[in-house]
Parts: C-alpha cells; structure tokens; sequence
C-alpha cells in the first residue's frame, strides 16, 4: 500500500457536513481541503445517510432495517436498505463528477466494526456486540463490503490514490464496558482488546487501500489501532490535557513509534472567527512541545483537521473551518 494515499502536514476533513446536496458538499472539500480530499458524508440526507444506515449498507449478505429509534438486522432487503444504496450511488457519482481525473490522495469514509455492532440490533433483540461470533460474522461481511466499495471508488477515479476512514466512536466504551443495553439500565461486557484488535486488523488487511481509523471520544486506545495496522490515527486534540501524563506517554510512543496522526485541532462546531487557525496550530504545536519531539518532524507525521464530522455545524462555519485547517497545516511547517 502506498504512503502516498495518507499524507502528512497537510489539511483533511473528517467526514460529516451540513446540507443535503452531495455534489456541492464534494466540490466544496475538494475545492477547501485540496491536498487530502475526501467524500463527505451528509447525515441531513435522512435515513440511509446517517453514520450507522450508511455503515449498514456496506455488510454483505446481511439485510437491515430501520425499526422504532434503532438499526436493526431484517430478514431480506428493503425499502431502507434501498434508500441507503442509493444515496452511496449518488455520493460516488458525485465524486467521479468533481475528481476523475485525479492523481492525488483521496480518502472514502465508513462506519467501523465494533461501532456498528454496538449500535446495529439483532432480530432477537440486543445490539450485536453482546455477541463475540456476531461481530466476528459482521467484521467479515462489512469488510467485504468496504472492499467493493473501494473498488467501485477506484473504478470511477482510476489515477486517485485512495484511502479508507474507519469511524470508531464507540471503540473506547465498548473496551471499557461502557455500551448500554437495550433498557439502558445495564452494560454490555467489554469487548477484549486483542479481539477488538483483531477485528479492525480483518479490515484493514482485507479492504485493498490503506486505513484510518478516526475516534473522536476520550480514551482513543492508539497502541491496539497501531497493532491493528491502522495506517494513521485521527483524534479530537481538544480532549488531550496536556497535563495529563499517562495521556501524553500513550500518544509520544505513538508518533515515536512511526504513528501518524490527523489531528483535530479545530472545533467542528461554532462562529467563524479569524484566530481558529491559530488556536489549532498553537494547540498542535503545544502537545509536540511537550512531548519533546523534534519539530521539524512534525509536520511528516501530523495533518489537521476538525475536531470531530461538521454536520451541526453551519455551511458558513464548515468553510470557515475548512479554511483553519488549511491554514493551521501551512504554519506547521514553520
């Protein structure tokens, strides 16, 4: 896999915009964040647009539905699963539109395992993640999925060098026992480190691109997603206290190990203000300081971007946030 497709000292988004028209959403990232594009995802759209109908879609062989206030596996093929297929057709459309003639980084998006299986249902009732063989089963399916689904991205932007953004929000509460329950009185179990591991790795080995792995909760478990194979590691800069000492020795043997990193560094939400790239720069370089890092290397291990997807965020602020990032990155390299 080629170091080409991720980047380092660059300006990138995380995934989620605001709005409902994809292929403005597209020319806008390509247009804002030039040098490490992706395709964004609009969770405004409706069912099948959000992070976990999306996600869904990809699993191969497994069927859902949209029943009550969750996800849940269906016996066949529906009228959401149509919906969400739907929209993944019009989002490559889109992109072959704006980029296909691109020779550069470009960087798909997707739900990642044990995210999706803490919040996709089984028909019996309960999310997936209560049960080690369901997850195993999903893991295989969606990285089928992701497989063809890079392909098909591949096959409309033919010179792209692409990549693939694994969303894991929930990883760190699924380590730490922290998924509720169906009654939300209760907590599953925790998943094992190594059997999370495991099942990011099955992803990344098996999808044919390289992989980024984003978490944007605290307690980002960087030392499993660098075993994991995880080609760079994005994380919300803004949770990191730089007092925090156990915090900082996890992420110093992470980038001193080789690890890249996307850092959120701009808030994903708010009002354009003119010192949002200053702030993230300053942020950036303050935890580089501290960790004692040479700073010439910072910028062949470090990308910005927003703190966490901007689809809260205005259309106004995501540009405006957009542009911070890329002024953020050019001040990393001094």
């Amino acid at each position: 896999m080629s170091e080409d497709a991720l980047p380092s000292g660059v300006a990138t988004g995380v995934g989620s915009l605001p709005g409902t028209d994809i292929a403005e959403a597209v020319r806008v990232v390509f247009g804002e964040t030039p040098e490490w594009p992706y395709l964004p995802e609009l969770p405004e759209r409706g069912l099948g647009a959000d992070m976990i109908g999306r996600g869904a879609r990809f699993l191969e062989g497994i069927p859902v539905q949209r029943w009550v206030s969750a996800w849940q596996i269906a016996d066949r093929p529906g009228r959401d699963d149509r919906r969400a297929a739907d929209f993944l057709e019009r989002d490559l459309d889109a992109l072959y539109e704006v980029a296909d003639t691109t020779s550069g980084p470009v960087r798909l998006t997707a739900v990642g395992p044990l995210t999706l299986a803490a919040n996709l249902w089984r028909r019996t009732g309960g999310a997936m993640i209560a049960d080690h063989g369901a997850v195993a089963d999903l893991t295989a399916s969606l990285t089928e999925g992701l497989r063809g689904f890079a392909a098909a991205a591949q096959a409309r932007l033919p010179r792209a060098r692409l990549s693939l953004q694994l969303d894991e929000p929930s990883l760190p509460a699924a380590l730490a026992a922290r998924i509720k329950t169906e009654s939300g009185l209760h907590y599953y179990r925790r998943v094992r480190g190594e059997d999370a591991r495991d099942r990011l790795r099955e992803v990344v080995d098996g999808v044919g691109v390289p992989v980024v792995v984003h978490c944007c909760a605290p307690g980002v478990p960087l030392r499993l997603l660098a075993e994991a194979g995880a080609g760079a590691v994005g994380l919300d800069l803004t949770l990191i206290d730089l007092d925090d000492a156990a915090a900082l020795d996890e992420i110093g043997e992470y980038l001193d190990g080789g690890g890249r990193l996307i850092a959120g560094a701009v808030p994903s939400v708010g009002e354009p203000r003119p010192d949002l790239a200053e702030e993230a720069a300053e942020r950036i370089t303050g935890l580089w300081s501290r960790l004692g890092f040479d700073p010439q290397a910072l910028p062949r291990q470090v990308s910005v971007t927003t703190a966490c997807g901007m689809a809260g965020a205005s259309p106004d602020y995501a540009r405006a946030a957009m542009e911070a990032c890329r002024e953020a990155a050019r001040r990393l390299h001094g």
